[in-house]
């Protein structure tokens, strides 16, 4: 089975239980807006904030969105990301994470490549549950801290396609599914550029790549 065959319609691959959100509600009009205007294949304009919209719900649309595809896309590749080949959650050499919470996991721990995976997508999930911070119903207000649970969601995600390219990237290759993941992933750096949800030093892993994708 290719790499990334099937990658929406395939529960077998979802490394994580998706994030749905509720038909027939604001948050649902948006998330069909962002599809329609994805498909017109047009990035930059797809992740822009559709007018007289709340900034706040298109960023909670947009974070469940980008959870549930990196969900989807790390699931395609477990078999190749094991404790055993990637022992430590890195992007390379000189990048490496640990994983922390700051609640079951206080203190920075190392971790193989899967475990921090799991640890993130788990944390990733928890908060997007939490009705306090990403609360469904439109009269419920985000609160006021909602930017920077954002950017720190963002800041992780953008971890794992660091990995996927530094550690998996020549088996990606093999299968010819890079055009997949590079189009994901550029999706992924315009949606944080828009809205400057990672700091520039965050993604220094994947600098060339991004040089390379963006360039005009």
């Amino acid at each position: 089975m290719a790499l990334f065959g099937g990658l929406f319609g395939n529960k077998n691959n979802t490394f994580k239980p998706k994030k749905n959100i509720a038909k027939g509600t604001k948050r649902y009009e948006l998330h069909k807006h962002s599809k329609n205007t994805l498909g017109s294949g047009n990035l930059r304009r797809a992740v822009q904030l559709p007018d007289n919209e709340d900034v706040n719900e298109w960023l909670a649309v947009n974070t469940v969105d980008f959870y549930n595809q990196i969900s989807l896309l790390y699931g395609s590749i477990t078999e190749f990301c094991t404790p055993q080949e990637c022992p430590v959650m890195s992007a390379g050499p000189k990048y490496e994470y640990l994983w922390a919470d700051g609640v079951t996991v206080k203190r920075p721990i190392k971790c193989s490549a899967p475990q921090y995976v799991d640890y993130l997508m788990s944390w990733v999930q928890s908060i997007l549950d939490d009705e306090n911070i990403f609360p469904s119903r439109v009269d419920t207000p985000f609160p006021r801290n909602f930017i920077d649970v954002v950017r720190n969601i963002f800041k992780r995600l953008f971890r794992v396609y660091a990995h996927i390219y530094y550690s998996h990237f020549q088996k990606i290759v093999t299968l010819g599914e890079e055009a997949h993941l590079n189009t994901c992933f550029k999706h992924f750096y315009f949606f944080i550029e828009e809205f400057q949800l990672v700091d520039r030093k965050e993604l220094q892993p994947l600098n060339d790549l991004i040089n390379s994708l963006t360039r005009k």
